[in-house]
């Protein structure tokens, strides 16, 4: 009986230490973010991976990069930055592709906010494959090597990851934020692009002290 006894004692703190750290913790999950009904496997496993996913037509995304940039330079050494290019349609797929072509080339730094610059600020109408060529070789890039790489085998592969892994976030909008496969972080819930970093800073916290 006296055992019995024990064990209720130890449930009882159990359940106080689990309500205090509840109580404690500065955002809660189903209010501030979403916790994925399955964890999606992330590209490093040995890093905490944060997963922006975006595309060039939006104009939030657009306005997000003066944001999670400089947010992103800082992030230490166990934090792995990525992007998904958002392809809910087929008008979405010249850029997911030009973004992935980008990466491939090794001029993604060059590219992104030029990209966008161009479609936002420039007001250039870019639509087909002939279009985003003719962005690339104005960043310097052979138009042939373009669109060999544009059509290869390498960037479909990586177009259909980014399908799957994005149905798996479960994403409804752009920009939103993916920490480690897990949670998701939109303005929605956080209110501003302030307050997705935020989030996303508590979460990968979170993470870290759930590794340790």
């Amino acid at each position: 009986m006296f055992g019995w006894f024990k064990k209720i004692i130890f449930l009882a703190v159990v359940s106080s230490m689990a309500m205090c750290q509840a109580q404690t913790e500065e955002y809660q999950a189903g209010v501030d973010y979403e916790v994925l009904p399955q964890a999606i496997r992330t590209a490093n496993p040995t890093k905490i991976e944060v997963n922006e996913v975006f595309h060039y037509l939006c104009i939030h995304c657009y306005n997000f990069e003066s944001t999670v940039t400089p947010w992103a330079e800082k992030l230490p050494e166990d934090v792995d930055f990525q992007h998904t290019p958002a392809v809910w349609n087929s008008t979405l797929e010249p850029f997911a592709r030009a973004y992935y072509t980008a990466k491939a080339l090794k001029i993604l730094d060059q590219t992104h906010v030029a990209l966008f610059e161009t479609i936002h600020v420039k007001k250039q109408r870019l639509q087909s494959q002939q279009d985003l060529a003719e962005f690339f070789v104005g960043q310097g890039v052979d138009g042939d090597r373009f669109n060999k790489i544009y059509s290869s085998f390498g960037v479909t592969s990586q177009l259909n990851q980014a399908k799957a892994r994005a149905k798996g976030y479960r994403t409804q909008g752009t920009p939103e934020m993916i920490v480690n496969g897990k949670y998701r972080v939109t303005t929605r819930l956080s209110k501003n692009f302030d307050g997705m970093l935020r989030v996303a800073s508590f979460l990968i916290e979170k993470e870290r002290r759930a590794e340790q």
